[in-house]
């Protein structure tokens, strides 16, 4: 089950592309904005990370940090974060617990199953606030404009 707006966030922490741990805990008093993609280098999943990428300065003046999330390992991560010079860290989720626990995997439809068959996350970011309660749901980013569309939110 997928969480909604003032729910609690399910907890997490996993390894990241920077050569890093992190989870929920770590971002709390801030906002995060928790961005699951299904996999580096596809086209669609590199709009929307340039697009956070381009809007990382003004999403921090606000107090918010970004952290992506996918199936694919560190590794994978490293070097698509390297390649696009995103300034966020990638969560590595390769057991598919994080995606589960966000209900982004298999969660509804027939895409949504297909892409769960394949082993990939739903394109779903979460804004969770300060307090580590949901505050955004965005269900169907546009991932050229997601930096945009997460600002407004903000």
């Amino acid at each position: 089950m997928r969480p909604r707006p003032g729910d609690a966030a399910p907890d997490f922490r996993g390894a990241t592309s920077d050569g890093a741990e992190t989870g929920l805990a770590d971002y709390r008093g801030r906002t995060l904005v928790l961005y699951f993609y299904p996999k580096d280098f596809t086209p669609g999943c590199t709009a929307q990370a340039c697009a956070l990428r381009d809007a990382d300065a003004a999403i921090r003046a606000r107090g918010a940090a970004i952290l992506g999330v996918s199936t694919q390992g560190a590794d994978s991560h490293r070097r698509f974060a390297a390649r696009h010079n995103l300034p966020f860290p990638l969560l590595a989720d390769p057991d598919r617990k994080i995606a589960r626990a966000y209900g982004v995997i298999g969660g509804g439809g027939p895409l949504s199953f297909l892409t769960a068959l394949a082993g990939l996350a739903d394109r779903v970011t979460f804004v969770i606030g300060p307090d580590g309660r949901i505050a955004h749901v965005i269900d169907r980013p546009r991932v050229a404009a997601h930096g945009r569309q997460v600002l407004d939110l903000l």
